[in-house]
């Protein structure tokens, strides 16, 4: 893990789902080091990132799940730097919604990027949508959740093609047996911990959400 860093962008728009729309603020994670990265999510508005990116090449644009906040700008990126997009196919019926035609490549349980020297592993963790998934630095003690796990509990589960069961499931799984140290970089808002989290699994599946 050689001079592994992770740069943050946020930017706000819209999430349309369901006939519905919602002002929502998205972190945007860039992970590498001084020469390549990886883009995880791409919210909203491209020159931010891009500029943020700042020259180096980028490796690939890995969308933690594909509802139309976390993609609206991953074409434009994918032009703009020369780099594939990546959604697991659990997700194409919603990347359809937002990119309908548009080739991407496919995420798989189990993956492993290489970056910065480390291992970056693909974690499918479905439930907030069929295809989420999360990315987990085991070397680095670093999880980028997307929208599976928040600071105070489970990514949400009240829209088309989510199950609460599900995410459940899989934060059970996949994620909450991590280590306590594990940084959790989320989707939206502030970054919490494993150890933080995983105490709380009894309480959520009590409330039901």
């Amino acid at each position: 893990m050689t001079g592994l860093r992770i740069d943050h962008v946020e930017t706000s728009g819209k999430f349309i789902l369901d006939g519905g729309e919602w002002d929502v603020d998205n972190n945007i994670w860039i992970v590498g080091d001084d020469s390549e990265v990886f883009i995880i999510d791409a919210a909203h508005d491209a020159a931010p990132i891009i500029e943020k990116v700042a020259g180096r090449r980028v490796r690939g644009i890995i969308c933690t799940h594909a509802h139309n906040d976390h993609i609206t700008v991953a074409p434009e990126l994918s032009t703009k730097l020369d780099a594939p997009i990546y959604v697991h196919p659990g997700d194409q019926m919603l990347w359809d919604e937002t990119h309908p035609g548009l080739a991407h490549e496919d995420l798989a349980e189990g993956q492993v990027f290489q970056i910065a020297g480390t291992d970056m592993q693909v974690l499918n963790t479905p439930g907030h949508s069929p295809g989420s998934c999360c990315l987990y630095l085991p070397e680095a003690d670093e999880l980028f959740s997307g929208d599976t796990l928040f600071q105070g509990g489970p990514g949400a589960t009240g829209r088309k093609y989510s199950s609460f069961d599900t995410i459940i499931a899989s934060l059970q799984k996949s994620v909450l047996d991590l280590p306590a140290e594990t940084v959790v970089r989320t989707g939206h808002g502030d970054h919490t911990t494993v150890g933080a989290e995983a105490p709380h699994l009894e309480e959520w599946i009590r409330r039901g959400y």
